[in-house]
């Protein structure tokens, strides 16, 4: 390997996008990287792809761009409906790989995937880089190091304000089938955080329901029916045996984004969102102690302090590439990785086969 891992984007693109505005400056910021290819649906679109992105070389065809021996690391930075066995296709080839957020639809296949990279041995990350917020990191530490006790219960709530005319390249939000609907990105993302914040579901029971049916294609007018649940609901037993519930409630003209308690047999910690952002808010950690004295701002120590000196999506996922730099060069441990990944897409077909069986779910 050369003196910088050099990195292939599936999915770049010169004016749009997760990749073009957060993988970009991400890897731009960072001395372990170079990109050194880029691949499009076109030749045209990778070569002005290249351009942006300062990659000596552009494919139209992703699987031309992982047999690259200039490349290192292949990023794929595409909706999961069009990755068409692109991960797979990229551990099979003996690169390293970064997976965007679903890595798959389903656990089973997520688990493939990490069978094949462990059995390839190549190194993997997906896009779950919340867990990397300062204050959700702080949030960790501070419940293992027992600051409220023991953990009694812990909630998440996360509204989201959403539109009723959407762009046709979000259509697939809000079909069940595809993968990427509210279940699997939101839930997804803040399900991690707060696995990682607060420890693992060990059961689950939920309950599903889509209450706006219908929205409207920006560009053509279509009024497109909903199939995938904008209402989601669980709760059950985390492994330690706290009680722990979350809701996901997205809809209407406004939505104040996330709020995490944690209730201790001497304190409570409450993690609270500036906006209702899914993956670039602020946040604000307060503890209360059992004593009845007001809830104060927990201040965050400067070993938290986010890579690029100020929490935002591009800094969390810069995190992520810095640390799988330093997995691929040491061997050692990392997250969030496939294994990460498998347990968030357990979590979620449990959340789907308990709303459609009406039962409790077992996790582990």
């Amino acid at each position: 390997m050369a003196d910088r891992i050099r990195v292939g984007v599936i999915g770049a693109h010169a004016e749009r996008g997760w990749g073009l505005h957060i993988h970009l400056p991400a890897l731009r910021a960072l001395n372990d990287f170079e990109v050194t290819a880029v691949a499009g649906t076109t030749v045209a679109s990778a070569r002005a792809a290249a351009e942006v992105w300062g990659a000596r070389r552009w494919y139209d065809d992703a699987r031309a761009l992982m047999a690259d021996p200039d490349v290192d690391l292949v990023t794929v930075a595409v909706q999961l409906p069009s990755r068409d066995g692109l991960v797979e296709a990229a551990i099979a080839a003996g690169r390293h790989v970064y997976s965007e957020w679903p890595l798959a639809p389903d656990a089973a296949t997520a688990e493939r995937f990490e069978s094949a990279a462990r059995a390839a041995g190549v190194r993997h990350a997906v896009g779950l880089q919340s867990r990397h917020h300062p204050e959700v990191r702080l949030l960790r530490d501070l419940l293992a190091q027992g600051l409220v006790g023991e953990v009694l219960s812990a909630s998440l709530l996360y509204s989201l304000s959403t539109p009723d005319v959407w762009s046709t390249r979000y259509a697939a939000l809000f079909d069940e089938t595809k993968g990427v609907n509210h279940l699997a990105v939101v839930g997804g993302h803040s399900l991690d955080l707060f696995q990682y914040a607060v420890g693992d579901f060990a059961e689950v029971s939920a309950t599903l329901a889509t209450r706006i049916d219908r929205i409207t294609m920006a560009e053509t007018g279509e009024k497109v029916e909903v199939t995938s649940p904008d209402q989601i609901v669980l709760g059950g037993l985390l492994e330690s045996g706290a009680a722990a519930s979350a809701h996901f409630m997205t809809g209407g003209p406004r939505g104040d984004g996330f709020r995490i308690e944690v209730h201790g047999r001497t304190g409570r910690l409450v993690l609270v969102s500036s906006d209702d952002s899914l993956v670039g808010p602020r946040f604000t950690l307060t503890h209360e102690t059992a004593n009845g004295s007001p809830a104060r701002e927990v201040p965050v120590p400067d070993v938290y302090r986010p890579l690029l000196g100020d929490p935002s999506p591009v800094s969390n996922v810069a995190q992520v590439y810095t640390d799988l730099a330093r997995a691929i060069r040491t061997g050692g441990d990392f997250g969030p990785d496939f294994a990460a990944a498998v347990r968030t897409h357990r979590l979620l077909d449990a959340v789907k086969f308990s709303a459609r069986s009406g039962s409790r779910v077992r996790l582990g």
